[in-house]
């Protein structure tokens, strides 16, 4: 009897190691339900036209007979306007929620679109631009926004980047588009360009009606029975369901054991006091996260990846490559790479992370803008000579750089922003993430032709790559990790300091919904 109560230990105490093994949760499926809501919302992006502006400027300049300054200002100008989106979409969503203000940007496109395919003339295309602008701010804002509030935590990453994902699907088929149409006559090929740019926005508009609102606009407004319905949904298990809407029930200030369909005494939100919040009277923790969205935003654009985007053919005829239809060839190229490129990214954001994709995205992009400007320094520099060989380098880190782009700064920039807000200043502050990201995109495309004829176009990337670098130290010392946290927690991330408990309840969600951080796991 004795002999056996002296072994028992050791049948029921295996290894460290062994108990790791058992303990370690299998990973749930993919949730169809909000993967296909991901990818509904997210369509609104393909919508940005930076790409069609690439190839139907080289036409419109030659049929309206307009000079560089003013292809920089209408290639440049639909930026301030898209920041007018942007912010505006913030306070719409709040008002009106994510669902509809995503068919909202879909018609304002549309109808930019349609007046710059049709434009009569240089005033008229302005205006198309401008109108244009507009409704690509509101969906750089919204569909970032609210993929992050539907997708369950295990999948957020990946779900998230699915915007930047048809970003850049739009960019290839904008080049796509610019190739097809190349041999048109001047007056009808870049309006064609225009106009096949309005069938999206109507195919868009039709299928997000079939999409649920955002659980968490719809806890604000005192809806917590849709709420609940809807992440049952889109929550990998019934359990997270039930702990997602308990804390966002918190975050809203809706007390843990209220379970009615609708709470109608509720003060219900649609947006009121959130600037005061956000830049008048910021707690430690928010003001950190306002800095973190503003400079991740601010460097992915500052970095210089609009002036490859809508000047490439310009940079591929510096290389050497002459006529339009080498150039707007090479140009599909670059296309390919971005969206091969975001297609791989999606599926290690949840896996490696934020960091270490970020950070080895912007020394990629670093190492490639150097070596592409001292290929073009090489070009300038002997201008009767055929140099193949710099040339060849030229187009070779132009692909690298739009790869290591999208691979990381691209995509975690809107995933990164649209995650770390608090619940009820989120749509609001990512609209000012976004709108960081157009006023930098609309300097950087207003003044490329300019910067390149003052410094050269290899001191233009000598330029960027120093920014590129700054980008990099930025993102070391100052964002932590988000992998594997709740929507909740981000602020406790950011320095809140937790109450009493609840950095155990953190640790045991991340456990609970299968996180991948084994090191989390045996602490808990």
């Amino acid at each position: 009897m004795d002999d056996q109560k002296a072994k028992a230990p050791a049948i029921s105490d295996p290894p460290p190691n062994q108990t790791l093994a058992l303990e370690k949760p299998k990973k749930p499926p993919r949730n169809k339900y909000a993967l296909a809501c991901a990818t509904l919302a997210s369509m609104i992006s393909i919508l940005s036209d930076g790409a069609v502006m690439s190839g139907a400027s080289v036409f419109i300049q030659k049929y309206l007979k307009i000079n560089d300054t003013q292809v920089e200002i209408l290639a440049g100008i639909i930026n301030p306007f898209a920041l007018v989106g942007s912010i505006a979409a913030g306070r719409t969503s709040d008002w009106i929620g994510r669902h509809y203000t995503i068919i909202f940007a879909a018609a304002i496109f549309l109808a930019g679109a349609l007046l710059m395919g049709l434009a009569p003339n240089y005033a008229i295309l302005m205006v198309g631009r401008l109108v244009a602008g507009v409704g690509i701010g509101y969906a750089l804002m919204i569909a970032p926004v609210y993929t992050a509030e539907i997708a369950p935590t295990s999948s957020r990453g990946f779900l998230t980047s699915f915007p930047e994902v048809f970003i850049n699907v739009g960019i290839l088929l904008g080049y796509v588009s610019n190739l097809a149409f190349a041999k048109l006559p001047d007056h009808l090929n870049w309006r064609i360009m225009f106009c096949v740019g309005a069938v999206p926005p109507i195919f868009v508009a039709i299928a997000v009606l079939a999409m649920p609102e955002s659980p968490r606009w719809l806890v604000m407004q005192g809806r917590l029975g849709e709420a609940e319905r809807v992440l049952a949904k889109t929550s990998d298990t019934p359990e997270e369901a039930q702990l997602r809407l308990l804390e966002i029930k918190e975050a809203a200030g809706i007390p843990e054991n209220c379970n009615d369909e609708v709470v109608a005494e509720s003060k219900k939100n649609h947006g009121e006091g959130v600037w005061k919040d956000l830049l008048l009277r910021p707690t430690p923790s928010v003001r950190r996260i306002l800095i973190a969205a503003i400079g991740l935003q601010f460097f992915q654009q500052a970095s210089g990846i609009d002036s490859v985007v809508l000047y490439s053919p310009r940079v591929f005829e510096k290389a050497g490559l002459k006529s339009d239809s080498n150039s707007l060839g090479a140009t599909v190229a670059v296309g390919f790479m971005k969206t091969a490129a975001i297609l791989v990214a999606t599926f290690l954001l949840d896996r490696v992370g934020r960091r270490p994709l970020l950070l080895s995205s912007a020394g990629g992009m670093v190492i490639s803008l150097v070596i592409l400007a001292s290929s073009l320094s090489v070009i300038e520099h002997h201008p009767h000579e055929k140099l193949t060989w710099a040339a060849a380098m030229s187009i070779s880190t132009v692909l690298t750089f739009v790869g290591s782009f999208s691979i990381g700064l691209g995509p975690i920039a809107w995933v990164y922003t649209s995650e770390i807000f608090p619940l009820r200043l989120r749509a609001q502050g990512a609209s000012l993430g976004t709108a960081t990201n157009r006023i930098v995109s609309g300097v950087i495309s207003m003044t490329f032709i300019s910067l390149y004829k003052t410094i050269t176009i290899a001191g233009s990337y000598f330029f960027y790559a120093g920014i590129a670098a700054a980008g990099w130290l930025f993102f070391y010392f100052f964002l932590p990790e988000t992998r594997g946290r709740s929507l909740e927690d981000m602020e406790v991330l950011f320095g809140k300091k937790p109450e009493g408990g609840e950095e155990e309840k953190v640790e045991a969600e991340v456990v609970h919904r299968g996180g991948e951080d084994s090191n989390a796991k045996t602490e808990v």
